[in-house]
């Protein structure tokens, strides 16, 4: 029995060891796509003059190791968390740092609604949402990433849940259709958007009359939250951006009960 107890002991530490890597990894930009900074760089520098939205950005060569060089309202641009987080995503102590029960309570969600979870990843708050809306509602699950998209249409195959679709989203659109959803949900997702401005524009024209759109990201008020900085956001920061007035959305609230993050909630007027 003891070479069992000690095999079994061995797993845990090495579970340990590997949870904290993952985290430091995370905190550090360890999991974000360098090829995917080169890939909009070389973008960027290649797009026509002539494109409308091409001044809204700018490139930088001196810039933040885990930023793309790239500078939207005065904010650069985070790296895209790569699949390799999907492990991370799924750590046993997220619920108690991020609250994500809370999270979803917060979002007052109503059955039959239609939401989306945009960077839903391992769908780890796609499934919450589902069962939120129940069985009349639908959840439609959004990646750029088709691997992290898999990943969840297994979870939802085995689980036999039936009101979750799979979207494979672009860099410049979710790829929902207009008037189609209740509520857009992106979990520290935004500031890792290359065309904010065209994705929100997109997305705010997805959103039902009525509609809302929450922006949950890492407080930069608060030095103390451990994440690195180009991969939080501020309040005024998050406002100056959604407030532009081609999206047409109004701020609602922001909701603070969560213990890093704050919930930044706007609105699509009904008239």
């Amino acid at each position: 029995m003891k070479p069992r107890r000690r095999s079994v002991r061995l797993c845990c530490f090495f579970c340990a060891l590997l949870s904290g890597i993952l985290w430091m990894l995370l905190a550090r930009g360890g999991f974000f796509s360098v090829a995917s900074a080169q890939e909009t760089a070389v973008a960027e520098k290649s797009a026509p003059e002539a494109d409308p939205h091409a001044k809204r950005y700018e490139l930088k060569k001196n810039h933040n190791p885990d930023g793309l060089g790239k500078f939207y309202q005065g904010r650069e641009i985070a790296l895209v968390m790569g699949f390799p987080a999907a492990v991370w995503l799924e750590r046993p102590e997220r619920e108690e740092e991020e609250r994500l029960t809370l999270l979803v309570r917060e979002l007052k969600l109503q059955p039959g609604q239609v939401v989306a979870d945009i960077g839903a990843g391992s769908g780890v708050i796609t499934m919450m949402m589902a069962e939120e809306v129940g069985e009349s509602g639908k959840v439609f699950a959004v990646d750029i990433q088709r691997q992290m998209l898999d990943l969840l249409g297994d979870k939802i195959k085995n689980r036999g849940i039936t009101n979750i679709e799979l979207v494979l989203s672009n860099e410049k659109s979710p790829m929902l259709e207009p008037d189609s959803i209740d509520l857009a949900l992106m979990v520290d997702v935004y500031h890792e958007f290359a065309y904010p401005f065209e994705t929100m524009l997109a997305l705010s024209k997805a959103l039902k009359p009525g509609g809302r759109v929450a922006f949950v990201e890492y407080r930069r008020e608060d030095p103390e939250v451990p994440i690195k900085l180009v991969h939080k956001m501020s309040e005024v920061q998050i406002k100056k951006e959604i407030g532009q007035p081609e999206f047409g959305l109004k701020w609602k609230e922001t909701i603070r009960s969560l213990p890093r993050q704050h919930i930044v909630v706007f609105e699509r007027p009904k008239t």
